[in-house]
């Protein structure tokens, strides 16, 4: 079992610097949809340990219903992809928090739904302000970010092409395997913001239940 990360100011600038070296990749496309996302680096429960929150949706919702999700979601008129993304981890997650806790961006990511999204990583601090919106958010799972490191990591599938394999990320914590593109967003933060590498996940395939 791998140690926990702490929640410190040497975690904090660990991922500020690796965000910081790598080359975002952004996609134009004017027919897209686009969505600002959420990856929380918080305290889990006052443990001093570093944790990434992730939700998991209300099932009966119109897009994506039960399924694990981050904070994140449509831009609004006059809105950029990092306002989007605060906005709606204040929305979902009743964390509030300002652009200076934005530590850096992660690859644009382009759906089989027709959905850009952009993500951003927020360093987040103690969780006893959040307030899940029970409309929208059925749990919000703490997952250490030591699973993250886990060898298991990434599981690759065949997919609909032989290039795009569909790619799942298996969370110990929660004895599952989450897919893409929740799955790539994770994989993406786990190899650049932890692990300073400049891997890109862009081509990487969704399982079919993700497309719609």
């Amino acid at each position: 079992m791998r140690a926990p990360h702490l929640f410190d100011d040497t975690l904090r600038t660990h991922i500020f610097q690796n965000l910081s070296a790598f080359p975002q990749t952004t996609i134009d496309d004017p027919a897209a949809r686009q969505a600002g996302v959420a990856l929380v680096v918080a305290e889990a429960d006052d443990t001093g340990h570093a944790c990434l929150l992730l939700t998991r949706r209300q099932r009966g919702l119109r897009r994506h219903s039960g399924q694990y999700a981050l904070p994140g979601g449509r831009l609004d008129e006059g809105e950029t992809f990092e306002d989007a993304a605060l906005r709606e981890l204040s929305e979902e997650l009743g964390l509030t928090y300002d652009s200076e806790r934005v530590l850096g961006a992660l690859d644009d990511y382009k759906t089989r739904s027709g959905f850009i999204i952009r993500p951003f990583v927020v360093w987040g601090g103690a969780l006893q302000a959040m307030k899940p919106d029970p409309e929208e958010v059925a749990i919000v799972f703490q997952i250490p970010l030591s699973d993250l490191e886990s060898p298991k990591i990434p599981e690759l599938t065949p997919g609909e092409h032989d290039h795009a394999p569909v790619l799942g990320t298996p969370i110990a914590t929660l004895q599952h395997v989450i897919h893409a593109p929740t799955a790539a967003l994770i994989y993406q933060f786990r190899e650049v913001a932890l692990f300073g590498n400049a891997t890109r996940v862009g081509h990487f395939g969704e399982p079919e239940f993700a497309w719609k």
